[in-house]
């Protein structure tokens, strides 16, 4: 048995878990979009394989498209938020001393562990004092407070992993503070900041709760407008347009997680090898 034949032998169980686990995570996005073209009843698709269901889709009320934009628009607040707070609060942990600074990290940990469906109520209340009720810019401000604790995490533990030496030459330059951050140190926790910043797309993306209790009529996002659209005549359910719809609704997250993962998995390592 020659070397290659060894490895290829002590390899087999490796491609065989990763194979089943990848046919288990790809099987249910498989079976949606085959049953989004496939003729069932009380859907649009009656008869053979179509595109009968996008249709439907495309169509309903204020269009496919305006619920995509507010789902854009709600995603792009949300992670522009994102990013600019836990840039700035990883920096300052990770960077400066100051009274209190260890208790105010783990207070911003604990927000974690908080439900933070009973944070929507307060947070309504705050949002109509602020005149952002039922608006895009509001439901992306909550998600982005949801997200900040674990963004926050993680670029204090990217900026740790940035040698001091590089920040203390750019200050030796001529930089203050501010200028080392934007200049020096964001390109190199660049893989934690797209790490966080899918993180905090894909949750404003896909959620539903907050735009729930927050938005309505032609402000709902798609999840929430694909809810109301599946509740047809006499209780039934179209399953077909609510297939299509999700179809729809993973595709940007499919191709964002495609172009990224290099990065995406750059971040995490990054914080696995300084913890």
């Amino acid at each position: 048995m020659n070397a290659r034949t060894s490895r290829l032998g002590f390899r087999t169980p490796y491609y065989v878990l990763t194979a089943g686990l990848a046919i288990v995570f790809l099987y249910p996005l498989i079976w949606t979009t085959v049953s989004s073209v496939s003729p069932q009843p009380g859907s649009a698709q009656v008869e053979g394989l179509g595109f009968n269901n996008y249709a439907t889709l495309a169509s309903y009320q204020a269009g496919l498209p305006h619920y995509l934009g507010n789902s854009l628009a709600i995603s792009l607040v949300a992670v522009g938020v994102t990013l600019l707070a836990a840039t700035f609060g990883g920096y300052a942990f990770a960077r400066f001393s100051f009274p209190g600074k260890n208790a105010l990290f783990l207070v911003t940990l604990s927000i974690l562990m908080v439900p933070y469906a009973t944070l929507l109520i307060p947070l309504t209340i705050w949002l109509k004092t602020l005149g952002l009720n039922n608006t895009l810019v509001g439901v992306g401000l909550v998600l982005a407070v949801f997200q900040l604790p674990f963004a926050t995490f993680m670029m204090r533990i990217s900026f740790e992993g940035v040698p001091k030496e590089i920040e203390e030459a750019a200050l030796m330059d001529g930089c203050g503070s501010f200028g080392a951050l934007r200049r020096v140190l964001v390109h190199a926790v660049k893989p934690g900041l797209i790490t966080i910043g899918l993180f905090a797309f894909l949750a404003a993306w896909n959620d539903f709760m907050v735009p729930l209790f927050l938005v309505g009529g032609d402000n709902q996002p798609l999840p929430l407008a694909l809810v109301n659209m599946r509740q047809q005549v006499m209780g039934v359910i179209d399953y077909g347009s609510t297939q299509a719809g999700v179809v729809v609704l993973t595709i940007p997250c499919v191709l964002l997680f495609l172009l990224l993962q290099r990065h995406y998995v750059n971040g995490f390592m990054s914080g696995a090898l300084k913890g």
